[in-house]
């Protein structure tokens, strides 16, 4: 087997000069799209905003913009605080093959170290094409046992932003490859933070795209790392997994597609994991044509992490209720969707909600569970208060690769989102800077300054 972390680190140096084809530029901007709208409701509510008053001190100088309060500093500081914002909501990117967001650490890096050094819209976009690239590859090599006891989008993450910041500053693939090498000692983030209590989950991601950047300039400033340091008895993927990596895996279909064109964009503002279920049960609805007052149970079936993470009864904030399928079923029967006014005060506060929550049961499909992560599935048998047994198997999500979200349906989520912390003059000329544009710093300055505005 060939060095695997040469082979990623290559794979990256490539992205600093091969075509760039308009469908990559298109998948590439609606990523960073994607992200800005996921970034925004965090700026202003969640950990971000204590972070951003409580490491005011050690902001440094420089040119990456901090979206909570619109002022520049260093790149560290401002990937930190923008990687905690925009894993907040709960509406960032996923590869679905790896089971890891990858928008958030490795554009939170990207962009903060693109705007310190000044740099072109094209080498921003190479460098976010790159991280993608070894983030979502490594995912594919570690899962799905990594998952059991890791945050992978914590752990990964940190590589990802590692690349991108080393690819903005120039490294060859040796220096990638150093970056990548000098991340995987920086990459943590365990389970139970993000099924347990509190608010350090968001964390992870910060950290992941700090840790990242540390790792990425560490690299182009001289510091080495193992070259074996992916693969090795002793290194992460023996450490964080099963095995030493499935890399036949990781590498399936190198340089014939790029991950950041096979991204899943969520429909839903909450885990992944209850999409299948909340989609099975839109599909049934519009079938059959029954409503909430007709139906007795739901009993859904999914793969491990449906059961294991999403099986929640109780339900004590917001992050608890974007992490069960219980409160995210209702919240839909009662709301219409699963989006960002399911989570305020006034709606985990309804009595309604909560007490059909009781009608949902979640169990685990070994069938369904055989096929995660590259499939995410789930089984509905919906009993109805006249006896009638609806049932479905829902076979995809919308918004994954293979059920897109479309432009249309991207930019009114972007809308929505933005409109927590942007007017909507701002949030519309960001959304035509970013789909359009060409130059990096002019298409974010607007809301710098409305961030810094609107959170007051």
């Amino acid at each position: 087997m060939d060095n695997p972390l040469h082979t990623l680190a290559g794979a990256a140096a490539d992205w600093s000069a091969r075509e760039i084809t308009p469908e990559v530029d298109h998948a590439t901007r609606r990523a960073v799209l994607d992200w800005f709208g996921a970034m925004l409701p965090g700026c202003v509510d969640g950990p971000a905003p204590l972070l951003t008053r409580a490491l005011e001190s050690g902001r440094g100088s420089g040119g990456a913009v901090t979206y909570t309060d619109g002022q520049r500093g260093s790149a560290r500081h401002a990937a930190l605080l923008n990687g905690v914002a925009s894993h907040t909501a709960e509406f960032d990117d996923i590869f679905r093959d790896g089971g890891y967001h990858p928008g958030s650490p490795t554009i939170s890096a990207a962009l903060a170290v693109a705007q310190d050094l000044g740099a072109s819209h094209d080498a921003f976009q190479r460098a976010v094409i790159g991280g993608y690239e070894v983030g979502c590859r490594i995912a594919m090599a570690l899962q799905p046992s990594h998952y059991e006891n890791w945050h992978i989008t914590a752990t990964v993450g940190t590589m990802g932003a590692a690349v991108s910041t080393a690819m903005l500053k120039g490294c060859d693939a040796e220096g990638i490859g150093h970056a990548i090498a000098i991340a995987s000692s920086f990459a943590g983030g365990h389970q139970e933070n993000l099924v347990g209590q509190g608010l350090t989950k968001p964390l992870h991601c910060g950290h992941a795209a700090d840790a990242g950047v540390l790792a990425g300039l560490s690299a182009a400033a001289g510091v080495t790392g193992s070259p074996d340091s992916l693969h090795a008895p002793h290194g992460y993927a023996a450490a964080t997994s099963d095995s030493t990596g499935n890399w036949g895996a990781a590498f399936a279909g190198l340089g014939d597609w790029t991950p950041i064109a096979r991204l899943t964009l969520k429909n839903h503002g909450c885990c992944g994991h209850i999409f299948p279920a909340l989609d099975g049960m839109r599909a049934l609805i519009a079938a059959h044509g029954f409503g909430r007052d007709d139906i007795r149970t739901i009993a859904v079936e999914g793969y491990g992490p449906t059961k294991s993470i999403c099986d929640r009864m109780a339900v004590n904030s917001p992050r608890d209720a974007r992490f069960s399928l219980q409160y995210c079923m209702s919240a839909l029967l009662h709301l219409g969707d699963v989006r960002i006014a399911a989570f305020t005060p006034d709606a985990l506060a309804r009595a309604d909600i909560r007490a059909f929550m009781d009608r949902v049961s979640v169990t685990r499909a070994e069938d369904i569970a055989r096929e995660y992560p590259r499939k995410r599935m789930a089984r509905l048998a919906v009993t109805l208060n006249d006896g009638r047994v609806l049932e479905h198997f829902q076979r995809t999500r919308k918004g994954d690769p293979d059920d897109p979200l479309s432009d249309a349906e991207l930019f009114a989520k972007y809308d929505e989102l933005a409109a927590t912390a942007l007017d909507p003059e701002t949030a519309r000329a960001l959304r035509d800077r970013i789909m359009t544009g060409t130059e990096l710093l002019g298409a974010v300055a607007p809301v710098a300054r409305a961030g810094g505005r609107n959170r007051d």
